[in-house]
């Protein structure tokens, strides 16, 4: 009968061959990995130049655009879900746009969009390519005098802190290029998606009835 001594180091010798072998292959296999990785970059780098261009990704939108700003091309580079807002401000230098809440509550974003109010802060900057964009940049006379609107806003006191009155001039211009001659009540449902914190909204409608010339509806009462 064998010594248990002797079991017991055959089993660990059988054990310590079996940790080598197993050591030998894994590094084996290591190198023969490697270099089957390494061939295949070398493959995929001298085939490069010779394949096609894949097509781009579905889904995907071309970073670099052509706006159509105050009449001017503009052509910018954007991200996929920039904001006209964003992009009028901080890649035109056009910030007479103000950014204030930036959740389409407050109208301090307005520009037109084929003459129609839009909340720049809300409107993908991919979905106005072909459009034409006006900003109130793009009011001012071709000397650069103010817009009719402009300066009946000046003649009635209309802007207080006048962080508003950008948004305010839009849709007012907005309004009488579609109606031109408002009722006060009506120039306030038109304008009813500009907020003004200073509460100056009657002196923003005087201003509207003073543009459009419906002198018989301007109010100054207190």
């Amino acid at each position: 009968m064998a010594d248990f001594t002797d079991i017991s180091s055959a089993v660990d010798s059988a054990a310590a061959n079996a940790r080598r072998v197993s050591r030998r292959e894994f590094i084996k296999r290591v190198i023969a990995s490697g270099a089957v990785a390494s061939s295949a970059s070398f493959m995929a780098g001298g085939l490069a130049g010779c394949t096609p261009r894949r097509a781009a990704v579905a889904g995907s939108v071309e970073r670099l655009v052509s706006l159509n700003i105050n009449g001017q091309l503009r052509r910018v580079d954007v991200l996929p879900q920039e904001t006209l807002a964003m992009t009028l401000r901080y890649k035109l230098g056009l910030t007479g746009t103000k950014l204030s809440r930036d959740r389409a509550e407050c109208g301090a974003c307005t520009v037109m969009i084929d003459g129609t109010t839009v909340y720049s802060c809300s409107t993908l900057t991919h979905s106005v390519r072909a459009r034409k964009v006006v900003t109130v940049e793009g009011l001012r006379g071709p000397n650069g005098e103010l817009h009719p609107v402009q300066q009946a806003f000046v003649e009635e006191l209309s802007p207080q802190c006048g962080f508003c009155t950008p948004g305010q001039v839009v849709a007012a211009v907005a309004l009488l290029q579609k109606n031109p001659k408002p009722t006060r009540e009506e120039a306030r449902h038109a304008m009813s998606g500009n907020l003004c914190r200073c509460g100056a909204y009657d002196n923003y409608l005087n201003g509207i009835m003073r543009a459009c010339g419906n002198h018989a509806e301007i109010s100054h009462g207190v």
